[in-house]
């Protein structure tokens, strides 16, 4: 705002007043430079609105991710960096049929995902998946415990 205009312009406390606006102006614009990106604030969304249970059994670890309306071309299951589970899927708006109003649309449209840090014993090459009326199950087998180390006898000489 100028000041100037209204002819306040020689006032000292409102030039200050003035100078302070156009510094809380500049700090605003140089905040939204320095936030989230699209990106990530679009997959943090998707992760907020994907439910999931995760279950641990002897044998294995059980991740039940709700897909709706998902056919399972159309999710990706896969493993980052060794210990990352990733899910992931998209659901798009459906085609509108000519002559078709929608009067409320509630369903949600968008991506869907989840991130899941496997356990040190999660075995990354036996993973199965399997996607039933909506519900995907991600079972990943955990591998075999490792065996206990035999303590080492060490002969003692006499010298």
């Amino acid at each position: 705002m100028d000041l100037r205009i209204m002819g306040l312009e020689s006032s000292p406390l409102l030039s200050t007043l003035q100078q302070m606006m156009e510094l809380s102006d500049d700090k605003s614009s140089s905040a939204s430079l320095n936030g989230p990106s699209r990106t990530y604030v679009r997959d943090a969304k998707a992760m907020a609105a994907t439910p999931a249970d995760v279950k641990e059994y002897p044998n294995s670890y059980v991740f039940v991710v709700d897909m709706p309306g998902l056919k399972s071309g159309d999710i990706k299951v896969q493993v980052e960096d060794d210990n990352m589970l990733l899910i992931s899927g998209e659901r798009k708006r459906e085609e509108e049929k000519e002559g078709t109003k929608y009067l409320r649309m509630e369903r949600r449209i968008g991506k869907l995902m989840r991130k899941f840090v496997l356990p040190d014993n999660a075995n990354t090459d036996a993973i199965s998946a399997v996607c039933q009326d909506g519900v995907l199950t991600v079972t990943v087998n955990k591998l075999p415990p490792p065996e206990p180390k035999k303590p080492k006898t060490i002969e003692v000489k006499i010298a």
